[in-house]
């Protein structure tokens, strides 16, 4: 049946389907109606109570497990509660230090993507993501060293400062002044440029034989776009962590459910195409249970914000996923604040 408009229902049962919502969350346990009498919020004898609970689980909001007396939020009215009666707890000034400190934390970018994904876990109780910006550095210096007889170390300089190594497998031969003749020509030719744009220059030159490489500093140039290139496709664009949060006590009774969802962030390339949703909207996005066809079966939800970089530009998505009975009104402006610091911390 269709849900019932938040504007058409009586005040006792949005007094109702608000209590029962927001125990679900605060325990993860239906919530009967003796428990409502006895709060003595609701001046109602138990039987009105569970009257106004039938209607409200006719109309698709409440449901009742087979386990249980009590009602539970369907995934429809988890949806109601969160777009038209949930009151959002705002960080504190202690939360807010807290955050900025831990992202602001001097070092690598990708050391603070990886952090800010442990902090949103640990702000949730659930699995914090972050997506990595799309975005290449570009480059200000290449060089090679040798390690040994087939190995080469790549170094690869930012202009923001950043620094990549990459190990190349080489034949013995590409050693000596070739290594050298390799790296100033990369330098040459990457200076300014993305590693993307620089690849399809070298590749360029080398075909056309335009380049005044010798044959082995050819064969490094060639062999190094190549595995730039490949990695380059394969490299996660998503950052898990906290699955562990997700196994507690009540986790044990739904076993199936859990397993399900440790699956989907398994398949981290499914997350980040529901992710990309939150980029395009350019807003804060909230997915509920069924209502998206990736969490159909774990029955999970997921709270997503974009972060952008200092020119307002949206670079990259974070967000927690866990069961549909998250504190969204904690979770939410959290996970807001925290894409906010983000931003910043990327510049």
């Amino acid at each position: 049946m269709k849900s019932l408009p938040l504007t058409d229902m009586s005040d006792r049962a949005r007094e109702i389907f608000r209590l029962v919502v927001e125990g679900y969350l605060e325990s993860g346990s239906p919530v009967g109606s003796k428990a409502l009498a006895g709060e003595g919020t609701v001046n109602l004898s138990p039987a009105s109570i569970r009257s106004v609970l039938a209607e409200l689980e006719q109309r698709g909001l409440l449901a009742a497990p087979h386990t249980s007396a009590g009602r539970m939020p369907t995934d429809s009215g988890l949806r109601l509660f969160v777009d038209a009666m949930m009151q959002v707890a705002e960080p504190t000034a202690q939360e807010r230090a807290a955050i900025e400190q831990r992202i602001g934390h001097p070092g690598p970018i990708e050391r603070a993507l990886e952090q800010t994904s442990a902090l949103l876990s640990d702000l949730s109780g659930a699995a914090g993501m972050v997506m990595v910006p799309r975005r290449e550095p570009r480059l200000a210096q290449v060089s090679l060293t040798a390690l040994d007889a087939n190995r080469v170390l790549a170094v690869l300089v930012g202009e923001d400062g950043q620094v990549e190594n990459r190990i190349l497998a080489l034949p013995a031969e590409a050693l000596g002044t070739s290594l050298e003749q390799a790296s100033n020509f990369l330098t040459a030719k990457a200076a300014g440029r993305t590693l993307a744009e620089a690849a399809v220059l070298v590749e360029r030159e080398i075909a056309s034989e335009r380049s005044a490489l010798d044959e082995a500093s050819r064969d490094i140039v060639a062999r190094g776009i190549a595995m730039w290139s490949e990695d380059a496709s394969h490299r996660p664009v998503l950052i898990v962590r906290g699955q562990a949060n997700l196994l507690d006590e009540s986790a044990l009774a739904d076993i199936d459910r859990v397993r399900s969802l440790l699956d989907d962030l398994e398949n981290k390339q499914s997350v980040a195409t529901l992710l990309e949703n939150a980029r395009e909207a350019e807003a804060m996005r909230i997915f509920i249970g069924s209502e998206n066809r990736l969490f159909s079966l774990s029955g999970s939800s997921v709270i997503a914000a974009p972060y952008r970089d200092a020119q307002g530009k949206v670079v990259g998505v974070l967000g927690v996923i866990g069961p549909t009975r998250l504190n969204y009104a904690r979770v939410v402006p959290m996970v807001d604040f925290t894409a906010r610091s983000l931003g910043k911390r990327i510049g």
